[in-house]
């Protein structure tokens, strides 16, 4: 889906958006310091830098049997099954281990449109989930990513990091095509070990979008799709334009001559409606949490209501 520059403001080029200096000032850290307290709330009683696999190993929570095969460790055996009914069974356990967090930020020129909004939310709570991340002793890491951008910081712990994280939000290059196809496959291959795999994207690429989020469940990643949407793209009758334009597309290039009037604009919403309810519809079909934010809600509050509706950094 092409986003059209004249319209919604031209895209910016691989330099940072104006005002990125002010996105992690003083106070967005006493903005995260605020909600790092407010999220110990909705996560007390969890163990921290500890999350349950969906591997069984020798953890101490039972999950299930399965029969004895030559050189298992008998003390794995059940002795109680074995007495009973005479048959030898191992007793398997789900294995507690420390997962990584990767959040994926798309920085294609489809974000950086109408003076690069999108991308700046976008690191801003890209920034937020990782503060939160490392306060409870996760291993975070950050990755940009689009068509032609792929730029990674490896996993880091502890609060202390977040200057890190900044840093690399402020500096990572940035300009492309959305390309979600490509960067997830990429992604996942760079992963050593699959964790939680959060992804900002306006996921102006539809088909990318469905193939990119079903690879990283296919390589056992957990993928969380959160979409960034300016409230100007997805309704254009607000922007006031009417008569001839030219439209051109930021990624792409093209341009066309059209006449906007009211029907048009609002056909135009309606199927911005139907894409992201195709991607959403998607997601839930294969138990990929998904979120809508548009980017006139504050970032904290969105990133409370996140924790609050499950399904991110559980």
């Amino acid at each position: 889906m092409g986003i059209f520059a004249r319209i919604f403001g031209g895209a910016q080029g691989p330099s940072a958006p104006r005002g990125e200096e002010e996105l992690f000032d003083e106070a967005f850290l006493a903005r995260l310091e605020l909600l790092q307290v407010v999220a110990r709330r909705v996560f007390r009683g969890r163990t921290r830098a500890e999350r349950k696999s969906r591997k069984v190993g020798s953890g101490l929570e039972f999950a299930d049997h399965r029969e004895y095969s030559p050189g298992d460790d008998i003390r794995n055996l059940d002795w109680n099954v074995l007495m009973r009914l005479g048959q030898p069974l191992i007793r398997l356990f789900e294995e507690d281990e420390d997962l990584p967090i990767r959040i994926a930020v798309d920085v294609s020129a489809s974000m950086q449109t109408a003076g690069g909004r999108k991308l700046r939310y976008a690191q801003q709570v890209a920034a937020a989930l990782a503060y939160v991340g490392l306060a409870n002793l996760d291993r975070v890491g950050l990755t940009a990513m689009s068509g032609k951008v792929h730029t990674t910081l490896p996993a880091v712990r502890g609060k202390g990091r977040i200057f890190r994280i900044f840093e690399f939000l402020r500096t990572a290059p940035r300009g492309g095509p959305t390309d979600l196809r490509a960067a997830c496959k990429r992604l996942a291959a760079e992963s050593a070990q699959p964790g939680l795999t959060v992804v900002l994207s306006d996921f102006y690429d539809l088909d990318g979008a469905f193939d990119g989020l079903n690879l990283l469940r296919f390589r056992k990643h957990e993928p969380i799709a959160i979409q960034i949407l300016d409230p100007v793209e997805a309704r254009p009758e607000m922007t006031g334009l009417r008569g001839d334009v030219r439209l051109v597309d930021c990624e792409g290039g093209e341009g066309a001559d059209v006449t906007l009037a009211p029907a048009t604009l609002r056909a135009y919403a309606a199927a911005h409606e139907r894409f992201c309810e195709a991607l959403a519809q998607s997601c839930r079909s294969r138990g990929i949490p998904y979120f809508r934010a548009e980017i006139d809600t504050p970032f904290d509050e969105l990133v409370l209501r996140l924790f609050r509706l499950g399904g991110l950094l559980r």
